[in-house]
């Protein structure tokens, strides 16, 4: 089997003879089964993470704010939702209710108490009323009143006997002070006020907290009757009288206590920290109040979420929300389940459609695993970017998922063709459009931009082609969203007008941001634009300057070659700017050697008289792997290096063939001379674009030696060699048809006719 043969082609033949498979073949199947295996992977791979990333397993939120549902929208799934009205009326009223907090002083109390004692000590130490100090009976004595008689001192005396019989002695005297602190012990603890610090409407009126300065951690619940003046005041009476055994003794003894307890009022101060704690705490105590909304409720007010004809508000697109975040919570495992399977099964058919339609129209896709891997790559990114771009539903104001679908949509164009950008396009719109819950209305809107800049993008010969793409886009994206959405009941007004202009922003605004991020495209898929090949076939390019220096007559050759090429490029709907900048660049490698090339050498001198013919097609070969080399090293494209090493394929290096088979047979001691040394290496031209440059080469270089080019001859020349090249199978692999190949040689001939055309023959001038 030819060694010259692909791989793909060798296991091609063999499978198609029906014979056994060698080892090397057998490798090679292997080879091409884990290549499947791989593409594969990455497709399973890639429909997981788009599956992730749209939530495959449950049903998106497909509503947005502003849009008009045609009818009533009712609760289909139970579910609450807090009332913020309510809740925080009730946070309020709880704050508004909570007890107020106060301090207690009780030294004051303490004061008043301990005075008591030492009063109570000094009538235990008297022998009689005289012997008390002034005024000490007097203040245990009731106040005199009007019109009645104060008591003789015989009565005094003995009302004074009776109270200090009961502490006349020191074991009396502890107890007596004992039942004191008892009667005063609550009042040191509540203390007492004239009035609450607080207004009627503010905290609770009936219960207050109290604490001993300096002391938060335990406060005491008192009603706060116990601790206004008039009632603890009573209370403290009613405790003098419980304690002491006897009521004269605990009426002296509160007569002694009231005036001094009343310059003492209040010992209770509002603690203002505290109470704001306590305020706090009974808002947080106070739960969310929930407005249920019941499927079917009689009562429409608990089962109506949007009226239909209206806007969505932001209370009705809150409503929608909270329901889908029930029905997301209500989702059983088997239903999770059968969307997920469905959401794959939908992916299957997508990659089975445009897989089919790759490998029929576009299999060096498939065959290069990096061009395979970035075009499913750019897929996902693609997905993930719309969905990020889609942002909050609840807050749909800044929706730009037409953004990054555009962007795809232009950037398989460039790096591809137009027919597979529009149909990943439509197949990428419709996985967009439900990842986002969206309906037919946007996925014609999507699909309608994209195909427009699609369409209308074209051969991208200066930046602004791309803001007049995302114009043309812009004004088919707005007119499309309105006709669909009028046709899906959306009332015609300002607010579809809004967001048709939203919609033409962000066309807009891919065209611009793609005249960004154009060259970054280009270097990653390795493709060329037309703005990128003007700017490399400038004649100030560094390479085409050494070239006009160093070989001045191979610069013209190309000049040439560039010229008639382009218009048979042309003729066939090929990249004609693709073939114009790589025949400036085809020829650079004879620029090393440039006296070894025909065009470059001085009239009268050939150095190749001096060479044997196999060291003269070795220069002359060289020329290809020169300039393959000084174009990557000078950062050359590859389709412009691709042109260096395609533009001779493997024709035959004819002149020097036919001398070395002449001295072959001048001496019959010679070898026999072997063609395939006297042929350039290759490979063949893989595109039409390099088919006609190696037509356009050999024509132009052919034509000079015409004695007379005439039409005719040119014709017949052209067509000679044509054939020769197709006869020498030099047009296997670049699927250019002989009608096409037909119509070349018309454009070269034309071009090469334009050049040679004859001139009218003027007599010599006379001088005067």
């Amino acid at each position: 089997m030819p060694s010259g043969l692909s791989k793909r082609t060798r296991f091609q033949r063999v499978a198609s003879l029906e014979l056994p498979p060698g080892p090397v073949d057998r490798i090679i199947s292997s080879c091409q089964r884990a290549d499947v295996l791989w593409r594969i992977a990455i497709c399973f791979a890639a429909a997981v993470v788009m599956w992730g990333v749209m939530r495959g397993w449950a049903p998106p939120f497909a509503y947005w704010r502003d849009y008009t549902p045609p009818r009533d929208i009712m609760a289909k799934t139970p579910f609450g939702r807090i009332d913020s009205a309510a809740t925080e009326k009730a946070r309020k009223k709880a704050a508004d209710l909570a007890q107020y907090v106060y301090e207690q002083d009780p030294s004051k109390v303490r004061q008043i108490r301990d005075a008591l004692k030492n009063a109570v000590a000094e009538i235990g130490s008297a022998a009689n009323v005289a012997a008390l100090g002034e005024g000490v009976w007097a203040s245990f004595s009731p106040p005199p009143m009007p019109n009645v008689e104060l008591p003789s001192a015989d009565e005094q005396q003995q009302e004074f006997q009776k109270f200090h019989s009961l502490v006349d002695s020191k074991e009396k005297r502890t107890a007596f002070e004992k039942r004191i602190d008892l009667a005063f012990s609550e009042l040191e603890q509540k203390g007492i006020l004239e009035k609450l610090d607080q207004d009627a409407d503010e905290g609770n009126q009936t219960m207050i907290s109290v604490h001993p300065i300096g002391d938060t951690a335990f406060p005491l619940v008192v009603p706060v009757p116990e601790v206004r003046a008039a009632e603890a005041t009573a209370q403290l009476h009613n405790r003098l009288k419980s304690e002491l055994s006897s009521p004269d003794i605990a009426q002296r003894v509160f007569y002694w206590v009231q005036p001094k307890l009343a310059k003492v009022i209040p010992t209770l101060k509002k603690d203002v920290e505290s109470t704001k704690r306590n305020k706090e705490d009974a808002e947080k105590k106070v739960k969310d109040v929930l407005t249920s909304f019941i499927p079917g409720d009689r009562d429409r007010e608990h089962s109506l979420l949007a009226p239909g004809g209206q806007p969505l508000d932001p209370n009705s697109l809150a409503l929608l929300h909270d329901e889908y975040v029930a029905e997301l919570a209500a989702l059983k495992p088997a239903q999770m389940l059968s969307r997920s399977l469905a959401i794959f099964g939908m992916f299957a058919a997508l990659y089975l459609m445009c897989g089919y339609y790759v490998s029929a129209k576009h299999p060096h896709l498939l065959e290069s695993f990096r061009t395979f891997a970035a075009l499913i790559g750019l897929c996902v990114a693609t997905l993930t970017l719309c969905r990020m771009a889609s942002g909050d539903r609840l807050d749909a104001d800044w929706r730009a998922e037409l953004i990054p679908m555009l962007l795809f949509a232009m950037t398989v164009a460039i790096a591809y063709n137009q027919e597979l950008a529009l149909l990943l396009s439509a197949a990428l719109s419709l996985v967009v459009v439900i990842a986002l819950g969206q309906g037919l209305p946007a996925y014609v809107t999507l699909l309608s931009a994209s195909a427009a800049a699609i369409f209308l993008l074209g051969r991208i010969r200066s930046r602004t082609k791309l803001i007049y793409v995302g114009i043309s886009s812009a004004a088919i994206a707005m007119l499309t969203f309105v006709g669909v959405s009028v046709l899906d009941n959306q009332p015609f007004g300002p607010v579809l007008l809004r967001e048709a202009g939203r919609v033409g922003l962000c066309a807009l605004g891919a065209g611009f941001l793609m005249t960004g991020l154009l060259p970054f495209i280009e270097k990653t898929f390795r493709v060329l634009t037309d703005i990128s090949l003007l700017e490399i076939g400038d004649p100030a390019h560094p390479l085409l300057q050494e070239l006009v220096r160093r070989a001045p007559g191979t610069y013209n050759h190309s000049i040439n070659v560039a010229s008639i090429a382009e218009a048979a490029a042309e003729s066939i709907g090929a990249h004609s700017l693709l073939v114009r900048v790589g025949a400036y660049f085809h020829d650079i490698g004879k620029m090393l050697k440039p006296q070894y090339f025909v065009e470059n050498s001085s009239f009268g001198a050939n150095r190749h008289e001096a060479l044997l013919p196999a060291m003269s097609t070795l220069i002359i070969i060289a020329h290809i792997k020169d300039g393959a080399d000084l174009g990557r090293q000078h950062h050359l494209p590859q389709p412009i290096v691709d042109f260096i090493q395609q533009h001779h394929g493997t024709t035959l290096v004819e002149y020097f063939f036919r001398r070395a088979s002449e001295q072959s047979e001048a001496n019959p001691d010679a070898a026999e001379v072997d063609e395939s040394s006297y042929r350039y290496p290759g490979p063949k031209p893989q595109t039409k674009e390099a088919a006609v440059l190696m037509v356009a080469d050999a024509v132009e270089s052919a034509s000079r030696a015409l004695v007379e080019p005439t039409p005719a001859r040119i014709e017949g020349l052209v067509h000679e060699i044509s054939m020769k090249r197709l006869l020498d199978d030099q047009f296997d692999e670049c699927g250019l048809t002989l009608q096409e190949l037909q119509m070349i040689e018309d454009s070269l001939v034309k071009s090469l006719t334009a050049v040679y055309h004859g001139r009218v023959k003027y007599p010599d001038q006379r001088t005067a």
